[in-house]
C-alpha cells in the first residue's frame, strides 16, 4: 500500500478531488476534519486545548474555530503551541488508520501537509493547483466573502507545487474523475 498526500492552496479544489478518489473506493483522510474530530472527542487533545485556550473554545462536543483562529492567528506563539498539542495527535491517527487499509492507496488531504510534516508519512505527494482566477471565483462563491480577503488569504499561503511528486491542475476543464484517475495511474506503477 501506498500513503499519497494531497495539498493545494485555498480554492485549488484538493478537498473536491478527494471526494472524486472517496467515490472511486480509496479511503483518503482529511486531516482538518480528524483534527476537529480529536480536538472535541480525544480526552487527552481536548484538555491539553482547554488548557491552552481555554473551555469557552468549545460549546458542548463543538469546537468553535472562529474564536480559536481570532486568537491563534494574532499570536504565532499560540498558534505553534495548538500545532503542537494536535499535529502529533493527528500524525499518530493516521499511523493507526493506515494499518488496516486494505486498499493500494491511502490518501491523506491537508492544506498543510509539508508545514505538519505529514508528508514524512506519505510515499509520494500531489499538489493540486489551479489559476488564480479560477480559485477566487471558487472562494468566494463558497464562502461569500469578498475579493480583498481572499486574495489575502491567497497571499499567505506557501505553494508547494516545488516539493510535490507531482502537480495536478484542476482548471475545471478537466473532469475530477479523470485528475483523480491521472493520479492513480501516476502512482499505480511507482
Amino acid at each position: 500500500m501506498k500513503i499519497i498526500g494531497i495539498t493545494g492552496g485555498i480554492g485549488s479544489g484538493k478537498s473536491v478531488i478527494s471526494a472524486e478518489l472517496r467515490k472511486a473506493g480509496y479511503p483518503v483522510y482529511d486531516t482538518d476534519a480528524e483534527a476537529k474530530r480529536l480536538i472535541v472527542f480525544a480526552p487527552e487533545v481536548r484538555a491539553k486545548v482547554e488548557q491552552l485556550l481555554g473551555k469557552d473554545v468549545f460549546s458542548g462536543n463543538t469546537y468553535l474555530t472562529a474564536r480559536v483562529a481570532e486568537r491563534v492567528f494574532a499570536d504565532r506563539a499560540l498558534l505553534h503551541q495548538l500545532n503542537a498539542i494536535v499535529h502529533p495527535a493527528v500524525r499518530l491517527d493516521i499511523e493507526q488508520q493506515v494499518q488496516h487499509v486494505q486498499k493500494p492507496f491511502f490518501f491523506v488531504e491537508s492544506a498543510i501537509l509539508f508545514e505538519s510534516g505529514f508528508d514524512s508519512l506519505c510515499d509520494f505527494t500531489v499538489c493540486v493547483t489551479a489559476p488564480e482566477e479560477e480559485r477566487i471565483r471558487r472562494v468566494i462563491a463558497r464562502d461569500h466573502t469578498d475579493i480583498d480577503s481572499v486574495r489575502a488569504r491567497l497571499r499567505a499561503q506557501a505553494d508547494h507545487a516545488d516539493q510535490a511528486d507531482l502537480v495536478v491542475c484542476n482548471d475545471g476543464k478537466t473532469s475530477l474523475s479523470e485528475l483523480a484517475g491521472q493520479i492513480v495511474r501516476t502512482f499505480n506503477h511507482s
